[in-house]
């Protein structure tokens, strides 16, 4: 067990359909006990794992929806195979009561077979299911996901949108770092994911610290945080995060959110457009791209655009909805060739 004394900070007090902005804006990582502990779904986890599996296939779909499945020793970690050109499990189709029949039947026993059910969008697998066990985030128009399993690790990650997540079955520990850990987590492949996002090859229970020195500072800043059933973790935009589902059943349900509008899409798409175009210029010209990029992007100034017309100022002007259309299609113009 990795030695974090940083606890995340607690909020008790905390309810459903009033979560304070000066919460869900802050950018520090908050854990706010019992804020579910009312959902229907949180009491049946408690009485036991039978009577959650029934009380959640009551909003079952019927539609297929995707497992990761691996066998006992991947040890519950979502992770590549050995030589990176793939990974340690593998992707099923089945549905949720198919699935919710394995994790019964694997329950209790020494080295089960892994079975994870990552992001699934509940509005459409549990319809009805937001109508008793919801978080009023109306304002922040959020992507709702369901995450079911048994035991498993999911490697330190980030996600760009902020993200209040609710165990409502099982435990879970998070283990979060700040997003100035980047180069002290060694990160893994940008274009090879197991579920889209760059995670960290570092094994946490088993850290490697001969490969992997500099994640002894990455622990210095560390915060840890074990949730029950009832309560909620908020991770602030791109704040890294290892998530470790503790038992043999668990639930978890979490909002994602994002400050910008949806229509600006996603920055990573700009990185690795970045990585495509710019990374392996001469360093000279690396550089020229850099004063470009701090110009336009990340220290810009009204006055660096004053002497051009404001109807002629084009994508220098807020982008609005049309024009992120526009930029869109002329993007995919330009990198279909």
């Amino acid at each position: 067990m990795l030695e974090i004394k940083t606890q995340v900070k607690t909020i008790l007090d905390c309810q459903p359909d009033a979560i304070p902005d000066e919460i869900l804006n802050s950018n520090q990582p908050l854990v706010l006990r019992g804020l579910t502990s009312s959902w229907p779904m949180v009491a049946a986890a408690k009485h036991s794992a039978n009577r959650a599996t029934e009380y959640l296939g009551n909003f079952d779909s019927g539609k297929p929806l995707t497992a990761m499945v691996g066998d006992a020793d991947m040890a519950g970690r979502v992770f590549y195979n050995a030589d990176f050109s793939g990974f340690n499990f593998d992707y099923q189709r089945l549905r949720l009561a198919e699935v919710l029949e394995k994790l019964l039947n694997k329950a209790g026993k020494n080295a089960p077979q892994t079975v994870y059910v990552g992001s699934t969008n509940v509005d459409h697998w549990l319809p009805g299911f937001r109508q008793q066990n919801d978080l009023n985030l109306a304002k922040q128009d959020p992507i709702v996901s369901v995450w079911i399993g048994n035991q498993s690790r999911i490697a330190a990650h980030y996600d760009f949108p902020t993200n209040i997540a609710c165990s409502v079955a099982g435990r879970r520990r998070f283990i979060l770092f700040p997003p100035d850990q980047l180069d002290n987590l060694y990160v893994g492949p940008l274009d090879i994911t197991p579920a889209g996002q760059p995670i960290s090859l570092v094994d946490f229970n088993a850290p490697d610290y001969q490969r992997f020195p500099k994640f002894r500072q990455a622990l210095e800043s560390a915060q840890i945080v074990e949730l029950a059933p009832g309560d909620a973790i908020l991770i602030p935009s791109m704040w890294w995060h290892h998530v470790e589902a503790l038992d043999d059943f668990n639930v978890l349900v979490n909002y994602w959110w994002r400050s910008t509008p949806k229509y600006l899409g996603g920055p990573l798409n700009v990185l690795q457009h970045a990585i495509l175009g710019l990374r392996d210029l001469p360093p000279e010209q690396r550089e020229v791209w850099r004063q470009l990029f701090d110009y336009y992007i990340f220290s810009p100034n009204a006055e660096s655009i004053e002497h051009i017309p404001e109807h002629a100022r084009g994508v220098l002007n807020p982008i609005d909805a049309d024009t992120a259309k526009q930029l869109r299609s002329m993007l995919a113009q330009k990198l279909s060739h």
